[in-house]
């Protein structure tokens, strides 16, 4: 099985729940807290490929809301989430080509087949 990343905030919930999940299935991964070490642009950008969805599929309204930055551009999301990580749901879970953001935590079994 190729390495399974998960991108997350480990105060998290729903982040806790997929940790728990993935513990219960004897499955190993690699955990990046991306609210202390924030994703570059790039990483972001290669994650929403792989996942297959833009910016606003993972994009948390409320704190967008809270940044009055009114309606950004997919790239100028982009790079608010690289300056504000909170921006980003969570969490994201990257294996080999695809990704996928577990909400709920269950929908990682897409990309474990």
């Amino acid at each position: 099985m190729a390495e399974l990343t998960v991108y997350e905030k480990p105060t998290c919930s729903k982040c806790r729940a997929l940790a728990a999940l993935l513990g219960e299935r004897g499955i190993d991964f690699e955990r990046v807290n991306f609210h202390l070490d924030p994703l570059p642009e790039e990483k972001i950008r290669e994650l929403l490929r792989k996942a297959g969805v833009g910016p606003r599929d993972v994009l948390r309204d409320k704190e967008l809301a809270e940044l009055g930055v009114g309606d950004p551009s997919d790239d100028e999301l982009i790079a608010l989430m690289v300056e504000h990580p909170q921006l980003l749901q969570r969490p994201v879970v990257e294996r080999g080509d695809r990704a996928v953001l577990a909400r709920p935590p269950e929908r990682v079994l897409e990309i474990l087949d």
